[in-house]
């Protein structure tokens, strides 16, 4: 046992951090928000912080950043105190953009994106031909190259973050640290805007670090995820090590509705009672179904679903009771006849597959049941 703790302990001294942070304790005016915050990032890692309205993820950011004093404890870049770098050394390797939106008037995009020169310009703020050529690239890595010529203040909120990115890019930094954002993005800006990410952290070796309110997105873009609580920084892991049944539920204090790790699947709460409606779902078919029966506040019941169904998580969230079978194994009579047992007390069993598998001969029969009950309807009401 000793000699097995003796190497952990070995091997995490010999692994290098591209940034760490010891005992880091945060918060304003000397009011303590978070403290003894460890976290280790290497380089080219996107490091997203997740956590409840208030929790934090804003504070930790800031002070990372420099524009927050740490009440306690250090920030390491490459094992290097950034509280004890100059302004334009932090500059020239952190690039920071935050949600409070540039006055940019009178200035076009290129501009903008322009200043974020201003470390290697000096005091006159003149660009030099090296300084050009990073403005184009930057411009050319997140697609704003076309809008280059156009006024800042009248492009729309996904191009004003494209190119405050490309801005940040300018600076040449190591590290880019984002608070949220996508908050203010339609679906397609939001993936394009991640997308981007995912190709600076590539060809760039660019580490970032950002906090974001969309848990589907923070897990599919994150290779190492924080989780704040606004008393403690209470977990720090992979995706994987994160994105466990039911923590999501505890982390975000989740009283109403439901949230399924596994597949993202969020869902309003089910509708209370016993089921009077019988869904017969299978293959993403019953998704729909159920999500108007839970508009409408109809209790419903609903199987034979496998385990791994497209329909299962929804089912689980939102119906009173769901008949299952094990994913891959025969279905059991004992589901046929619970399934059965439920389409009796329920008055009508909606079914809109006109075609079954060969997986789905017991549902088949179901329907064929229901038929025979004079109970099989296709219409909610």
């Amino acid at each position: 046992m000793m000699q097995r703790e003796q190497k952990k302990k070995q091997a995490l001294e010999n692994s290098v951090c591209f940034l760490e942070t010891k005992k880091m304790c945060v918060g304003y005016q000397k009011k303590v928000v978070l403290q003894d915050i460890g976290i280790g990032i290497g380089q080219g890692e996107i490091l997203t912080i997740i956590g409840p309205n208030g929790a934090g993820k804003s504070t930790i950011l800031k002070s990372i950043a420099g524009q927050l004093k740490l009440l306690g404890g250090t920030v390491y870049l490459e094992k290097e105190d950034l509280t004890k770098m100059s302004g334009e050394e932090l500059s020239k390797r952190m690039a920071v953009v935050f949600t409070q939106k540039l006055k940019g008037e009178l200035m076009t995009c290129e501009d903008v994106v322009a200043t974020g020169r201003y470390p290697y310009t000096g005091r006159m703020g003149i660009l030099s031909e090296k300084d050009h050529e990073a403005v184009a690239e930057a411009m050319e890595l997140v697609d704003v190259t076309p809008i280059r010529d156009q006024a800042f203040e009248c492009i729309s909120d996904g191009q004003r973050q494209r190119v405050m990115l490309a801005r940040a890019i300018c600076q040449e930094p190591q590290i880019i640290i984002l608070d949220e954002p996508t908050s203010f993005l339609d679906i397609r800006y939001k993936l394009e805007f991640l997308s981007v990410l995912q190709k600076l952290k590539e060809q760039k070796k660019l580490t970032v670090i950002m906090s974001l309110h969309e848990l589907e997105l923070a897990e599919r873009i994150s290779d190492k995820i924080l989780c704040v609580d606004g008393r403690d920084v209470v977990r720090l892991g992979t995706p994987e090590e994160i994105f466990r049944s039911g923590y999501m539920k505890e982390l975000f204090g989740i009283r109403t509705g439901n949230y399924d790790e596994e597949n993202g699947v969020v869902e309003l709460a089910p509708p209370k009672g016993e089921p009077k409606v019988f869904v017969i779902a299978g293959g993403g078919e019953g998704r729909s179904i159920f999500r108007k029966l839970q508009r409408k506040q109809i209790p419903f019941a609903t199987g034979i679903l496998y385990e791994n169904d497209l329909d299962y998580p929804v089912a689980k969230a939102l119906a009173a009771q769901t008949v299952s079978a094990k994913a891959f194994e025969p279905v059991e009579n004992e589901a046929v006849r619970q399934a059965k047992k439920l389409i009796d007390t329920c008055e009508k069993v909606i079914c809109n597959k006109e075609v079954f598998g060969t997986f789905e001969k017991a549902n088949e029969a179901l329907l064929l049941y229901a038929k025979e009950q004079g109970k099989a309807d296709d219409r909610i009401r």
